[in-house]
C-alpha cells in the first residue's frame, strides 16, 4: 500500500517532518516534529508545529503515532505538544536507554533522571510493527548516527531519520557518543536491500553543491546508484575512511545542547524549580 505523505520543512533547522496518511481513512503519523526554539533568548515558539496542527485539523485526520526517528542534536522535538492538541503515542527506539545513560551523565541528571525510556509510549525494536490505520508500518533498527537509530518502513515509503540524506549530500555524521561509521555502514546495507522503487525520505536537507532547491525524496535505486558516500558499490573500508576524515572536521550542531537535554525526555523541558522555572544546563568540555 502507498502512504500519501506530506512533507514539512523548516529552515532554521534544515529538518522535514512528515505527516503520514493511510489512504483508506483518517489515519495518520506525524514524524520527527520540530519545537521552534531561538538559543539566544532561550525561547520557544510554536509555529513550526502549529503548521502540522492546523494541516491535520484541517483535513480530519486522527493522529495515532509521533514517530522519532532518534534523538536529534539539532532541533528540539515538539511531539509533546502535538500530543496535547492531536493525540497519538510517541514512540522512539528501545536503545533510547543507552542514549539516555550517555547524556544524563554529560548533563548530570542525577538519579532523578529515568534512564529507562519511560518518557515514551513505545519503545521500538528491530522488527517491530505497528499500524496507521490499514497501514502497517515496520521498523528497521540503523544506528551508526546515534545509537537509538531507527527507519520506519511504512508501506512503498521508507523514512530514514538522518541515516541517509539526499543522493548527492551522502550521509549522517558518526561523531556523536556511541555513533559508528562501521554500523552506520552495516545500516544502510539494510535500507537498500528494500526494493528500489521504495521512496525514501529524509530527515535533513542542505542543498548540496550545484542544486538550488530543498529536496527530500528519493528512492532506495536512486541512492544504490546515486549517493555520494555509498552508492556505486562503494565498499565498507572506503566508507569508514570517508566518514571518519569528514567527521573530524565538522562544527557541533547548534541546538545539540539544549536538543539532547528536551529529547532524551521525548520532547519535554526539564523539570521546572520550585518557582516553576526552566533551565537548560551548560555542560564544559564534555561534547
Amino acid at each position: 500500500m502507498t502512504p500519501e505523505v506530506t512533507a514539512f520543512f523548516d529552515e532554521a533547522t534544515n529538518t522535514i517532518s512528515y505527516v503520514v496518511r493511510d489512504p483508506a481513512g483518517s489515519a495518520c503519523a506525524i514524524v520527527d516534529s520540530v519545537l521552534d526554539f531561538d538559543y539566544a533568548s532561550g525561547r520557544t515558539d510554536t509555529r513550526s508545529a502549529d503548521a502540522i496542527i492546523s494541516f491535520v485539523k484541517e483535513k480530519g485526520y486522527k493522529v495515532e503515532w509521533l514517530l522519532e526517528s532518534h534523538v536529534h542534536a539539532d532541533h528540539l522535538s515538539a511531539a509533546p505538544y502535538i500530543q496535547r492538541e492531536l493525540g497519538g503515542k510517541i514512540g522512539i527506539g528501545e536503545r533510547i536507554t543507552v542514549v539516555q545513560d550517555t547524556f544524563g551523565k554529560v548533563f548530570n541528571e542525577g538519579t532523578e533522571f529515568q534512564r529507562d525510556g519511560s518518557q515514551f509510549d513505545q519503545l521500538f525494536e528491530e522488527g517491530d510493527s505497528f499500524h496507521i490505520g490499514q497501514l502497517r508500518g515496520d521498523v528497521l533498527h540503523t544506528p551508526g548516527h546515534t545509537p537509538a537509530c531507527l527507519t520506519y518502513v511504512v508501506g512503498d515509503a521508507a523514512f530514514v531519520g538522518d541515516t541517509l540524506f539526499m543522493p548527492d549530500f551522502g550521509t549522517a555524521r558518526c561523531d556523536f557518543p556511541g555513533g559508528s561509521s562501521e554500523t552506520l555502514f552495516a545500516s544502510i546495507q539494510k535500507i537498500l536491500a528494500l526494493p528500489d522503487e521504495t521512496r525514501i525520505f529524509v530527515g535533513h536537507d542542505y542543498k548540496a553543491p550545484g542544486r538550488d532547491d530543498y529536496a527530500w525524496e528519493t528512492t532506495v535505486g536512486e541512492q544504490k546508484a546515486l549517493n555520494i558516500h555509498v552508492g556505486s558499490g562503494k565498499s565498507a573500508e572506503e566508507f569508514v575512511k570517508m566518514r571518519d576524515a569528514r567527521d573530524a572536521t565538522l562544527a557541533m550542531p547548534k541546538l545539540i545542547i539544549p536538543s539532547l537535554q528536551v529529547n532524551m525526555r521525548a520532547g519535554q523541558m526539564p523539570p521546572a524549580d520550585e518557582k516553576g522555572d526552566v533551565f537548560l544546563k551548560v555542560p564544559v568540555n564534555k561534547l
